[in-house]
């Protein structure tokens, strides 16, 4: 019995954790939770499978260890919350690859369109010969370019993006169509410059946030692992925290922890950017 209701806490605090990541995601980005993540082949079934296994098999595991179903309960709830930060993560990595291939991709247009080829040319050779990140992101231009036109494809693969930087390049890139003439080798090469000097400074911020968030998760995990180790034979400590004061103390504890983690998560975190140019024209 105490392992069956070990394993419905851990559903419980899992299913609480969801609701929590969710109902952030949402205020964030003004957009629901997709059946299919953005930028990644993972359903919303797999998401949650996901969370409320993790939550499920480490409080089942530490509850084996040692016994104690409030020392349990914490490290399961932190682990429950490392799916959606996983995910979090893969789709920050693959907008980041995205980024990062724009200098490059614009050269390969700029030298595309003083070669003699038309901007639509250039970015249908983009979608086929320019950096992996580019050609999967541009991968549907030339079926939706042949169509709907250019600028409505361009709008597509923006949206598909959904990235504030490839927001930006696409939207001069449209005004570069339509505007055509020996202008666009020049905002191209104006753009290319522009991209690079920006992901530059993006890279010095990003370097220097990472060695803090690093040790802030250190500081929340080390006193956990600790109460685990010093729990998980009989002896006294076990005996304490099997008491009513002890599960005050774990409780406590627990509750400071994730105030601390929500607390310096939010202090460690960039602003995101808002999509300006995120809207389809009319």
């Amino acid at each position: 019995m105490s392992l069956l209701a070990a394993a419905a806490t851990a559903i419980a605090a899992g299913l609480l954790v969801v609701a929590l990541t969710t109902g952030r995601r949402r205020d964030r980005s003004e957009r629901p939770l997709r059946p299919t993540l953005p930028g990644l082949d993972v359903s919303r079934a797999q998401f949650w499978a996901t969370v409320l296994g993790a939550a499920t098999l480490t409080y089942l595991v530490i509850y084996a260890v040692t016994g104690l179903a409030v020392v349990s309960l914490v490290p399961a709830t932190v682990v429950a919350t490392m799916p959606m930060a996983y995910f979090t993560r893969k789709r920050s990595q693959r907008l980041a690859r995205v980024q990062e291939a724009w200098p490059d991709g614009l050269r390969d247009l700029l030298s595309s369109v003083r070669s003699g080829a038309s901007l639509p040319s250039a970015i249908e050779s983009l979608a086929s010969f320019g950096p992996g990140p580019l050609r999967e992101a541009f991968q549907g231009f030339d079926a939706y370019s042949r169509s709907l036109g250019v600028g409505p494809a361009l709008e597509m693969v923006k949206d598909d993006i959904a990235d504030p930087t490839a927001d930006r390049i696409i939207e001069v890139l449209i005004l570069a169509y339509e505007r055509g003439g020996t202008v666009v080798p020049e905002i191209l090469k104006d753009l290319a410059e522009a991209t690079t000097r920006d992901l530059w400074t993006l890279e010095q911020v990003r370097t220097e946030v990472l060695e803090q968030k690093i040790n802030s998760r250190v500081v929340f995990v080390l006193p956990w692992i600790v109460l685990v180790a010093m729990t998980a034979q009989s002896g006294p400590f076990r005996e304490f925290y099997s008491s009513a004061t002890g599960l005050l103390v774990v409780a406590i504890g627990g509750a400071m922890s994730l105030v601390g983690v929500l607390i310096t998560s939010r202090l460690g975190t960039q602003p995101a950017e808002p999509r300006v140019f995120g809207g389809t024209r009319s």
